[in-house]
């Protein structure tokens, strides 16, 4: 075989590779689509199956089998200052940088904090401080929901990929009051 003809096939399958993977939606076209709404139905893609029931929130659940299925584990620590750290154990799943395309990739994502089922942050890292005053005295259900680039929530089973921590707030108690002793009522010993 000539160099030519070697050229000339080479890309000819690189025309070919190019074509199919340049054939998906642009972002613009998701966002006319709905995809960018919650509630709206996200664009179609080859990772798992989105269920046409919505979960609370109104955001869709993609069903994913046991196996291929990010997992998660939540930690919730009060700090001194009346804050609370917030640790993120996740297998199977990596956090995407802020701008990633609004499309679902296996195992990537955001994970949504909730406070007693309302959103408090989408998280694009492992860790978080939830802000001292924010949580009222009593206890709290905190959770890590994940989620997929495109607003759906990793499920398995029918059930959203998520972990929650309980956490009691306690309102902070004024230091006990040592009472002065003063040189009259002192005690010689």
């Amino acid at each position: 075989m000539s160099w030519k003809r070697a050229t000339t096939a080479v890309l000819a399958v690189c025309v070919l590779l190019t074509g199919v993977a340049g054939c998906g939606t642009s972002g613009a076209a998701e966002q006319e689509a709905g995809g960018d709404r919650e509630g709206a139905s996200p664009a179609p893609s080859p990772v798992g199956e989105v269920l046409g029931d919505t979960g609370p929130g109104g955001r869709h659940y993609r069903e994913v089998d046991e196996e291929a299925a990010p997992a998660v584990r939540v930690e919730v620590e009060p700090d001194a200052d009346g804050s609370w750290d917030v640790r993120l154990e996740v297998t199977r799943f990596r956090f995407s940088p802020a701008g990633a395309g609004r499309r679902a990739v296996p195992g990537r994502g955001t994970a949504r904090l909730l406070v007693d089922d309302r959103p408090v942050a989408e998280l694009r890292s492992a860790g978080h401080r939830i802000p001292a005053g924010l949580l009222p005295h009593g206890t709290h259900h905190v959770t890590a929901r994940l989620c997929a680039d495109d607003g759906t929530v990793w499920a398995v089973d029918g059930e959203p990929v998520e972990s929650t921590a309980d956490i009691t707030a306690s309102q902070s108690q004024p230091a006990p009051q040592v009472p002065a002793v003063s040189p009259a009522t002192a005690t010689p010993r």
